[in-house]
């Protein structure tokens, strides 16, 4: 049983920058694929970036150059690092993880557990 506690998020101003944290329970987390994703009001939740047991990471072209996904496996934490922020930024995020070391991806279906998400506003 893994289980996903995430931390972080808040409102900003564009041109901001957020960190987002979750802590992973489980002995086996640094074999895991680990991933963010969020969901606006009338949208479907959309994959914002992948990490996998060798760092390899994966992201949305929404993201890319702005977010850095990054795991720290001594501390079981997985972050998203999120600069010069946009109000298209806003939204809930999810920290969530699948039992596999590598093909990551970053599609909902594919993961087995989720945090239990948080805020991010970010405001004109």
């Amino acid at each position: 049983q893994v289980q996903v506690v995430q931390s972080g998020g808040g409102s900003e101003q564009a041109g901001g920058s957020l960190r987002l944290s979750c802590v992973a329970s489980g002995d086996t987390y640094s074999l895991y694929c680990m991933a963010w994703f969020r969901q606006s009001p009338g949208k479907e939740r959309e994959g914002v970036a992948s990490i996998d047991s060798a760092f390899s990471t994966i992201y949305a072209d929404s993201v890319k150059g702005r977010f850095t996904i990054s795991r720290d496996n001594a501390k079981n934490t997985l972050y998203l690092q999120m600069n010069s922020l946009i109000p298209e930024d806003t939204g809930m995020y999810y920290c969530a993880a699948l039992p596999r070391r590598h093909g990551c991806s970053i599609y909902a279906a594919s993961y087995n557990y989720w945090g239990q998400g948080t805020q991010v506003t970010v405001s004109s």
